[in-house]
């Protein structure tokens, strides 16, 4: 039986190019200062396509950390200081509208009422990642929230994974790891967990279904994917 669920954040909970796609254009365009071979390098860089405002599946920044997507950034304006320039990208993350996937107060609602423990495992920094929460009003159901910065390391490695069965008490194979890219997914089959993919990232399905127990359109179907496969003690 399945009693605990983690979720990834960013194209999981949040739809990532609905909510990404403008935003970074006009991070591009900052970090440029009006420099056009510079916004193409960074651009391209990013893996962002900038005439459909959107990020191309292959793009780094769907599922590395924010430090990780600072060191892309730097490699194309290697004279900024990565200190810095990641307070800024914190600052900024933490203001932007956030498109929900599903109605999310509704859909936490549900999953706590069947007596689900819930975590948050994101490559995000805590920090902006509680004030999206915050902001979707859905923080009271999460028993755990971790980002890359919050001493449990990144994803596709297992440790914010670990980090929620140690502090749920929940063992891994009682837990589902869900998520829009296969570094999620690869922190869960790692961490012993089952697998379920979604379809809000730009990862197309034949990418996540190698990895994933299922792959659903969005976390809306996980509930009846759950019954439907007696995963939860009703």
């Amino acid at each position: 039986m399945i009693k605990g669920i983690i979720f990834d954040k960013d194209g999981t909970l949040f739809d990532f190019n609905a909510t990404w796609g403008a935003w970074t254009r006009g991070m591009l365009e900052a970090e440029s200062r009006g420099d056009p071979a510079v916004f193409d390098a960074l651009s391209d860089a990013l893996g962002f396509d900038v005439v459909a405002n959107q990020f191309r599946p292959d793009s780094i920044v769907i599922a590395a950390t924010a430090g990780e997507t600072a060191d892309c950034i730097l490699s194309a304006i290697p004279d900024k200081d990565k200190s810095a320039l990641l307070a800024r990208m914190n600052a900024a993350t933490a203001e932007v509208t956030q498109v929900e996937a599903v109605p999310l107060v509704p859909y936490f609602s549900e999953l706590t009422a069947l007596g689900l423990r819930l975590g948050i495992a994101t490559n995000d920094a805590e920090a902006p990642a509680r004030t999206h929460l915050d902001r979707a009003g859905v923080t009271k159901h999460f028993d755990f929230i971790a980002g890359y910065d919050s001493g449990h390391g990144g994803k596709p490695a297992p440790g914010q994974l670990h980090a929620f069965c140690a502090h749920t008490g929940l063992d891994a194979k009682t837990c589902l790891m869900v998520g829009d890219s296969t570094h999620d997914l690869h922190a869960g089959q790692a961490a012993g967990m089952r697998t379920v993919g979604v379809l809000t990232g730009p990862a197309p399905h034949a990418e996540l279904a190698p990895f994933a127990d299922v792959v659903l359109p969005d976390i809306g179907a996980i509930p009846g994917w759950l019954k439907s496969e007696k995963l939860l003690a009703l």
